[in-house]
C-alpha cells in the first residue's frame, strides 16, 4: 500500500462528491476512534476544515476517554464539533417501546443497533439543516463482515475509506499523523461497557484482513487459504460465513420482481 497515493485518491473522491452534490460540506459521527479520525482529517484536507462538522454522540456507556479523544482531535484539526448525549433520546424510545427497560438492556444487539440508528438520525438532521453530506466511517473489513448497523452507522452518503481494510486504515492513519492514543486504541463501537470489535468478530483484524484478501480480492478456495496462511479451517469458515450472512446489509432492499 502507498499511503501517499491513497491519500490523494480519497481526497479527490471527497472533493468531487461534495461538489457534484452541490453540498456545502460534510457531517461526520466522531467516535474518538481511528476510522472517524482518519475520515475527518481527509475531509478537512479535501474541502477545508470550516466545511466539516463532527457530531460526538455519547451515551451513559461511552468511555470518557473516547469523548475526550474526539473533542481533542476535533480541536487540533480545527473543525467544528457538537457533543450530543443521546441517553435521553434512547430512554424515550425504550420507555415507549417496552415498559420493562431491564428486558431491553439485556438485548445488547438490539439496544446497540438502536443507538446507531439514533446517531444516524442526528447526522442526517444536521446534514439536511446545513446542506451537507454525511461522510461514513466504515472500512472494508467491517463492511465485508457486516460489522455495522443497517440503516445506522451503515447509512451515509459517501464512504471515503470503504476500500481500505482495517490494517490499511492504520497505515494511512500513521501517514496522516493521527495521534498515537487514537491509533493504538482497542477498536470498539462503544455500544456497551467493555465492548471490543475484535472480541465480537472473534478474530484479530490482522488475521481477518489476511483471510479477506485471499477470499474476496483473490477469490481463492478455502482449502488453499488454509494451506497458504496456516490458519485453522474453523477460523477461515467463520470469516466466510460472516461475509455470506451479511450480504443483505450491503445491498439495496430486495424488490419483488413478479409482474403486477
Amino acid at each position: 500500500m502507498n499511503p501517499e497515493k491513497i491519500n490523494k485518491i480519497i481526497i479527490k473522491f471527497i472533493k468531487e462528491k461534495v461538489a457534484n452534490a452541490n453540498a456545502d460540506g460534510v457531517v461526520i459521527g466522531m467516535s474518538g476512534g481511528i476510522d472517524s479520525a482518519v475520515v475527518a482529517k481527509l475531509c478537512a484536507l479535501a474541502i477545508g476544515k470550516e466545511k466539516v462538522l463532527a457530531l460526538i454522540m455519547p451515551t451513559r456507556v461511552t468511555e470518557e476517554n473516547d469523548v475526550y479523544d474526539a473533542v481533542n482531535f476535533s480541536e487540533r484539526l480545527g473543525i467544528e464539533y457538537k457533543i450530543i448525549d443521546i441517553s435521553k433520546i434512547l430512554d424515550s424510545f425504550l420507555d415507549e417501546i417496552e415498559k420493562d427497560n431491564e428486558k431491553n438492556e439485556k438485548n445488547k444487539t438490539a439496544l446497540g443497533n438502536l443507538m446507531a440508528r439514533i446517531r444516524m438520525c442526528l447526522l442526517y438532521y444536521h446534514a439536511n439543516l446545513l446542506n451537507r453530506l454525511v461522510a461514513g466511517t466504515g472500512n472494508k473489513s467491517e463492511i465485508l463482515c457486516g460489522y455495522f448497523t443497517k440503516f445506522g452507522d451503515g447509512a451515509c452518503d459517501i464512504l471515503p475509506i470503504a476500500k481500505l481494510y482495517k490494517t490499511q486504515v492504520r497505515e494511512l492513519a500513521e501517514y496522516l499523523k493521527i495521534p498515537k492514543e487514537i491509533r493504538k486504541k482497542v477498536p470498539s463501537a462503544g455500544l456497551w461497557r467493555g465492548q471490543a470489535d475484535e472480541e465480537e468478530l472473534g478474530i484479530p483484524y490482522e488475521i481477518l484482513d489476511k483471510i479477506l484478501i485471499e477470499l474476496i480480492d483473490k477469490n481463492i478456495e478455502i482449502s488453499e487459504i488454509i494451506e497458504k496462511l496456516k490458519i485453522e479451517k474453523e477460523t477461515v469458515k467463520r470469516v466466510e460465513n460472516l461475509v455470506n450472512n451479511s450480504k443483505h446489509k450491503r445491498n439495496m432492499p430486495e424488490i419483488c420482481c413478479t409482474k403486477i
